[in-house]
């Protein structure tokens, strides 16, 4: 990226409030794209910022920033579009330690700010840095436990002779359908499954979760 003086802008302040949600946990953190944006629009009110374009990433990991809209904003960050990049938890952003470690890099860069409802410190400070990469840490480190407890537990249910993705062919047709559908729509297994997991759609068996393995067994049977 080209390192540059930012122009000097006399506008208001232009706000980019970025929401992200996978439904796995809306459901059960409550993060949702609508308690996201009621706590951004409160941010914005109380610093008097009213130049602001919501920006939402719905059903997309946090594993990398492949994401459209965080990519379209980041994009307008650099070509001096936008002065702010506002989010409600760091998580929200990236739980990649190098993702967020390079954002903040940039955001030093190219002179805008880098907000998070979650970091109470000032992250153009070397102490607020700090802080604010031991968060991107500690999120990364959750998604791998998460990440880890799921294999565990489906290795536990292959030792004790459960045959995992047998029931595929007892999944009612209408949620067939659906994840056919929402696999066209551009949707990841990963993603497919945790919103069934979350709506508590059961399973062929009626019981255990939804994986990515299961329902890649449907959308292509």
């Amino acid at each position: 990226m080209v390192n540059r003086q930012r122009t000097k802008y006399t506008g208001p302040t232009r706000v980019l409030a970025y929401l992200r949600v996978s439904t796995e946990e809306q459901a059960t953190s409550g993060a949702g794209i609508e308690g996201q944006r009621s706590a951004l629009e409160a941010e914005c009110v109380r610093r008097g910022w009213s130049n602001v374009r919501y920006l939402v990433d719905s059903g997309y990991s946090a594993k990398s920033l492949d994401r459209p809209a965080i990519t379209e904003g980041l994009a307008l960050l650099e070509t001096e579009q936008a002065d702010v990049l506002l989010v409600s938890k760091v998580d929200r952003l990236s739980r990649s330690v190098a993702d967020f470690a390079a954002l903040s890099a940039d955001a030093k860069r190219q002179r805008w700010a880098l907000v998070a409802l979650d970091l109470p410190y000032d992250p153009t400070t070397a102490s607020g840095e700090m802080m604010a990469n031991l968060m991107a840490v500690l999120a990364q480190w959750e998604r791998r436990l998460i990440g880890e407890r799921t294999r565990a537990a489906l290795a536990a249910r292959k030792a004790a002779g459960v045959k995992l993705g047998g029931s595929a062919r007892l999944v009612p047709n209408e949620v067939r359908v659906r994840i056919r559908a929402d696999r066209d729509s551009g949707l990841t297994y990963r993603a497919i499954a945790e919103r069934l997991n979350a709506e508590g759609v059961p399973t062929g068996r009626n019981r255990g979760q939804w994986y990515s393995m299961s329902v890649h067994q449907i959308a292509n049977g």
